[in-house]
C-alpha cells in the first residue's frame, strides 16, 4: 500500500523523524485554517500518488491567507499524471541550506536490506543514478544485525554529507551525527513498520542546521497488515479507477490495464505471465488479475464481474493451472460462475495442471462459439486475441 506524502510524514513521526509542521485540508478554506495555524509562508502542496507535482504546477509557496486560497483553489481538482488532486498537505516553508537523499528498501538477490544515501537529492534518483551512479551509496544491512549508529555514521560520511554541508570542525560532525541519527531512525520506521519501502527525497539541511525530511515516500507490506490493525484507516480508493475499486471492495488482486483482453489467472506469477503471451500474440492485456490460488464458483464470478465492468474488454481470458485444486473443481466453478454472470464478451479458456482431462471435459460439455476452450496457453492467447478483434503477429 503506497500512501500518500502526508501519511508518510505521519508514519514518520511515529518514529522520531522530524518533519515540517503542517496539515491537511480537501478544500480551500481549511488550507487557509491550516496555514493560519502552521504560520506563515507555508508550501501548498497536492497529495497524489506520483512524482512531477512540482513541475506540474502541483507545489506553491504562499506567503499569506489570500495566496494559500489561491493555491489551495488552483491545486484541488488538478490532474497530475491522471490522478486528481483531492488534498493538500500545507506545511511550514523551510530555508534549506542542502538536499540529500535517504532510503531502505529490500534487495531480494542480497536477502538482505538495502540503504542508499546521496548528497544529491531533490531529484529523481533514477536521474542520479543514470547521470552520476558515484553520488550514491548503496550498503546492505543484515537484518539480524541492524542499523548501528556507527555504521549509519559511516554511511553519512561515505556520502559526503557533512562534507557538502558548507561547515567545518564540530559543526560538521554534529550535522554528521544528526543525519545518521535519522538515517537509524528511518531504518527502524522502515523495519518495525513493516515497509516496502522508506524514502526521503529531500532530506534537509537548514540554515539553523537542522536535519529533517521535507518529504515522504512510504510503501506498507501488505503482507504484514494483520500486525497493523491501523492500516486500514490509512488505506484509500481515492486513486482507483471503478473497476480496481470493485476488484478491491471483492478481495481481488487486480490492476486495471489500457488493452482490450481481460486476464483471469490463479496466482500473480502465471498472471503476469499471461499478460505477457497476450502481449507477444499481438493482442493488449486489459488487466492484471490474480484470483489466488482456487478458483471456486464465487471467486471465478467475482472475477468475471469486474472483468465484465470494463467496457473496453471485447475477450476474456481465463488461465488456471490446477495444483492443490483439482482440474475438476476448478472447471464446475467457471460453469457454475458463468451462469450467474452475464458477460458481454467470449471466453476463452486453458485449463492445465492436477486432473485437468477431467476439467476440460467438464467445460467442453458448456463448449460454444463464445466459450472456447484450448490446451496451451499461446493458443488460447492467440484464440482470445482473435475474438477480440487484435493483430496476431
Amino acid at each position: 500500500m503506497d500512501l500518500y506524502e502526508y501519511q508518510g510524514k505521519q508514519y514518520f513521526a511515529r518514529f522520531g523523524i522530524p518533519t515540517s509542521p503542517g496539515g491537511v485540508a480537501s478544500t480551500a478554506e481549511e488550507a487557509v485554517a491550516v496555514a493560519d495555524r502552521t504560520g506563515y509562508p507555508v508550501v501548498v502542496k497536492a497529495q497524489v500518488k506520483v512524482g512531477g507535482r512540482g513541475k506540474a504546477g502541483g507545489i506553491k509557496l504562499a506567503g499569506d491567507a489570500e495566496e494559500a486560497r489561491a493555491h489551495a483553489s488552483a491545486i484541488l481538482g488538478m490532474d497530475i499524471k491522471g490522478h486528481t488532486v483531492q488534498r493538500v498537505w500545507i506545511e511550514r516553508s523551510s530555508d534549506i541550506a542542502r538536499e540529500w537523499y535517504a532510503s531502505f528498501t529490500l534487495d531480494r538477490s542480497a536477502k538482505k536490506h538495502l540503504c542508499m544515501v546521496s548528497a544529491k537529492g531533490g531529484v529523481d534518483i533514477e536521474e542520479v543514478a543514470a547521470s552520476d551512479p558515484g553520488a550514491i551509496v548503496r550498503r546492505h544491512v543484515d537484518p539480524v544485525d541492524g542499523l548501528s549508529a556507527d555504521v549509519a555514521l559511516s554511511i553519512v560520511d561515505e556520502a559526503g554529507l557533512a562534507a557538502g554541508s558548507g561547515l567545518a570542525g564540530d559543526d560538521a560532525r554534529g550535522v554528521a551525527r544528526e543525519a545518521a541519527d535519522l538515517l537509524v531512525k528511518l531504518y527502524t520506521c522502515y523495519v518495525e513498520g513493516d515497509c516496502d519501502l522508506a524514502e526521503i527525497n529531500p532530506l534537509i539541511l537548514t540554515t539553523d542546521g537542522r536535519v529533517h525530511a521535507l518529504d515522504a515516500k512510504v510503501t506498507l507490506d501488505d503482507n504484514a497488515s494483520f500486525r497493523h490493525p491501523e492500516w486500514s484507516e490509512m488505506a484509500s480508493d481515492d486513486d482507483l479507477d471503478e473497476r480496481e475499486r470493485l476488484a478491491r471492495a471483492k478481495g481481488l488482486q487486480y490492476v486495471g490495464l489500457d488493452g482490450f483482453v481481460g486476464i483471469i489467472a490463479n496466482g500473480a506469477g502465471l498472471a503476469m505471465s499471461t499478460c505477457d503471451v497476450v502481449e507477444q500474440v499481438g493482442g493488449k492485456p486489459a488487466n492484471f488479475l490474480d484470483i489466488g490460488g482456487g478458483a471456486n464458483a464465487d471467486q471465478m464470478a467475482n472475477a468475471l464481474e469486474v472483468i465484465n465492468s470494463d467496457h473496453n474488454v471485447r475477450s476474456i481470458f481465463i488461465n488456471i493451472f490446477g495444483g492443490i485444486t483439482r482440474g475438476e473443481e476448478v472447471a464446475n466453478g467457471i460453469v457454475q460462475a458463468l451462469g450467474r454472470v452475464e458477460l458481454r464478451s467470449p471466453i476463452v479458456i486453458r485449463l492445465d495442471g492436477t486432473n485437468a482431462e477431467e476439467g476440460r471435459a467438464i467445460l467442453a460439455g458448456h463448449g460454444s462459439e463464445r466459450l472456447v476452450s484450448s490446451p496451451t496457453m499461446i493458443e488460447a492467447a492467440q484464440k482470445a486475441t482473435e475474438l477480440a478483434g487484435g493483430t496476431l503477429k
